[in-house]
């Protein structure tokens, strides 16, 4: 199966206000024997609605007019698929509209969860003797945020670059017994569940 990244253009209809969201919806594109298909990604924290508007040559496709379709936040949803000609290769541009104020005659859709990144990049560095790290880390592995995690028992040299940040401070980094997390490369020891997290994340 082909997979291929596309980066869309947004268009803003005249009565839909500027969107709130922080990520364009981007387009995957995936080809399976003589069909291809046109999923949304989106990226953002907020559920959004998007119609899909494709033209072209050397394919078919539904005769239906174009519906808007609910795409959740964080996930992959598929929006419409081509049936392309036997031997050939679809020529096909798109128009996209998108809005954040959410309608009831949006189409609800089976959808994919996926990964997405945060507000402020997120590593966890786990201590030797760390009470919380591992349901933080649980709670991480089922949110739809992207992270790294390293533990100081597998990558000691870690905790050797870290220690530096703690020479000025009255907690001592051998003494840490509590997740340490860097926030887009701003330390924190007092953070030692995923609420916290969220809480420092969205400040």
């Amino acid at each position: 199966m082909l997979k291929k990244l596309l980066f869309i253009l947004i268009v803003l209809t005249s009565c839909t206000p500027l969107f709130s969201q922080e990520r364009p919806i981007e387009i995957v594109e995936e080809t399976k024997a003589n069909r291809l298909f046109l999923y949304a990604l989106n990226k953002n924290e907020q559920d959004l609605d998007v119609m899909i508007t494709v033209e072209g040559t050397n394919f078919r496709q539904s005769k239906s007019k174009p519906r808007m379709i609910r795409v959740p936040a964080a996930s992959k949803v598929l929006l419409t698929n081509l049936f392309v000609e036997r031997g050939k290769r679809a020529n096909y541009t798109y128009k996209l509209e998108v809005n954040d104020s959410l309608s009831r005659r949006a189409l609800p859709r089976e959808y994919e969860a996926i990964k997405i990144e945060p507000k402020k990049k997120v590593i966890v560095y786990i201590p030797e003797n760390c009470a919380t790290c591992d349901s933080l880390v649980s709670s991480l592995e089922k949110s739809p945020y992207l992270y790294t995690s390293y533990r100081f028992s597998e990558k000691p040299e870690l905790k050797s670059q870290l220690a530096p940040a703690f020479t000025n401070s009255t907690v001592k980094i051998d003494s840490v017994t509590t997740p340490i997390i860097s926030l887009s490369g701003v330390l924190h020891v007092k953070i030692e569940d995923y609420d916290q997290l969220l809480e420092e994340l969205n400040k």
